[in-house]
């Protein structure tokens, strides 16, 4: 299923910022800190397993 990369990227982001845009810049950072650049990412992009991998991994690290 394409695209589920940039939705977990969105949850993430939504879930932890709740609105605040310093707290979503944040977050992205964060993500590129850790090699996943957000906007890379679309819809039609393929899934890659690593890359899930990681962001279930920041998800927990960040209590999302």
């Amino acid at each position: 299923m394409a695209g589920q990369i940039k939705v977990m990227i969105d949850q993430i982001i939504e879930k932890k910022s709740k609105g605040n845009q310093a707290i979503a810049g944040a977050v992205k950072t964060k993500l590129i800190l850790k090699g996943i650049r957000p906007e890379a990412y679309s819809m039609s992009s393929p899934d890659d397993p690593v890359i899930i991998g990681k962001l279930r991994d920041l998800a927990k690290e960040i209590g999302v």
